[in-house]
C-alpha cells in the first residue's frame, strides 16, 4: 500500500514508518520543516510538505494514497484548545476525502483520561465528544467515518512509549529529577501507568493498518501498569539521586506541568488486542529501558 503518514518524523511516526518500509508498504510522510522532509527522503520515503494545519496537504496526502496513518498532534499542553482544533480538523478533513473508498484510516487516541476502577479495555468507549474534551472527541469522530465507507481503526497509545531517544513524558520526568536533585513520586506512588515499547508500538500500527476490520479500536499497551514509584526508583539508580515523596500539593512545582498526568492511576489491557492481530509485545520493559541508560546516557557512560 501507499500509505500517507502524519507524525512521519516524529518519535512513533517514524519508527512506523521504518515498519511500514521495511514490510514492503511506499510511504508519503508530511513534512513541516526542511529537516524533517530531508531525513524522511534520506529513507526512501515521498514527502508531502504541509502542517496539521495546512488542511490543503492533509486532503492532498489522503487522496493520493491507499491508506492513512495519522499520528500528528500538537500537544501544546499549555493551551489544549489548540490542539483540540488542530486534532479534529485533521480527522474530518482525512475522513472527508476518504469516505466511500473503503480505504483504512488508523489514527493515534490514548488510554488515559478514562475514570474507572479497573484496567480500560479495548471495548470501551470513550467519553469525549466534540471540540471541547481532549483530543477534541477526535477518536469518536473519526470511528464515525466507518458507517461511511472508511475502515477507520484508532490505536490508544500508553502515555509511555518509551524506548532509547525518547524525549516524552518520562524523559520530562527524568529532567524533572535533574533539576531538583531528587528522583519524585507523587503521594505513596501506588498509581500507574501503562506502558509500551517504541517497536512494539510501530509493528501495531502496521498490523492494524493491514487487517483490522473497521471500527476497531486497538490498545497499544505492553505492560499493564508499572507503579510511579517504581518508575521514580528506577530514575533514581540511573541518575544516581535520592527517591522521594512528593506531596500532592507540591506536585506541580516539582514536575511542572506533567504533574497532572504523572499523578493519575490508570491500567489498561491490550488482550483484545493480542488475540485480534496477533501482536505480542516483546520490545523492552520500561525498567528495562531505564537500566539500560535510555534516558539518562551520561550517567550511563560514567
Amino acid at each position: 500500500m501507499r500509505v500517507f503518514v502524519t507524525g512521519a518524523s516524529g518519535w512513533i511516526g517514524s519508527a512506523t514508518v521504518d515498519e511500514l518500509l521495511t514490510t514492503g508498504h511506499e510511504v508519503l510522510g508530511l513534512a513541516r520543516s526542511d529537516a524533517s522532509a530531508r531525513a524522511l527522503e534520506a529513507k526512501g520515503v515521498t514527502v508531502q510538505r504541509g502542517d496539521l494545519d495546512d488542511l490543503d496537504s492533509l486532503r492532498a496526502g489522503a487522496a493520493a494514497s491507499d491508506a492513512v496513518v495519522h499520528l500528528a498532534n500538537k500537544h501544546d499542553f499549555a493551551n489544549p484548545a489548540v490542539s483540540n482544533r488542530a486534532e479534529r480538523d485533521a480527522v474530518q478533513t482525512i475522513g472527508d476525502a476518504l469516505v466511500g473508498s473503503d480505504r483504512p484510516f488508523l489514527l493515534a487516541a490514548g488510554v488515559a483520561g478514562f475514570q474507572l476502577d479497573r484496567e480500560v479495555v479495548e471495548t470501551d468507549a470513550s467519553a469525549a465528544h466534540g471540540l471541547d474534551s481532549p483530543r477534541g472527541g477526535a477518536e469518536n469522530l473519526a470511528l464515525e467515518f466507518a458507517a461511511r465507507g472508511v475502515r477507520t481503526v484508532s490505536v490508544r497509545f500508553a502515555p509511555t512509549v518509551h524506548g532509547h531517544g525518547d524525549h516524552g513524558f518520562i524523559s520530562v520526568i527524568v529532567d524533572a529529577a535533574r533539576r531538583s536533585g531528587v528522583s519524585g513520586y507523587i503521594g505513596d506512588g501506588a498509581n500507574h501507568w501503562p506502558a509500551v515499547h517504541r517497536s512494539d508500538a510501530a509493528a501495531l500500527v502496521r498490523l492494524g493498518l493491514e487487517n483490522a476490520a473497521p471500527g476497531t479500536v486497538l490498545h497499544a499497551v505492553g505492560e499493564t501498569g508499572v507503579p510511579t514509584r517504581e518508575i521514580a526508583e528506577a530514575i533514581g539508580r540511573g541518575l544516581g539521586l535520592p527517591t522521594a515523596s512528593i506531596a500532592p500539593h507540591d506536585a506541580a512545582a516539582h514536575f511542572g506541568w506533567i504533574a497532572g498526568f504523572f499523578g493519575l492511576d490508570m491500567t489498561a489491557s491490550s488482550e483484545r488486542t493480542q488475540q485480534l492481530l496477533g501482536w505480542i509485545p516483546s520490545g523492552p520493559t520500561l525498567a528495562a529501558d531505564l537500566a539500560d541508560g535510555a534516558y539518562f546516557p551520561i550517567a550511563a557512560a560514567s
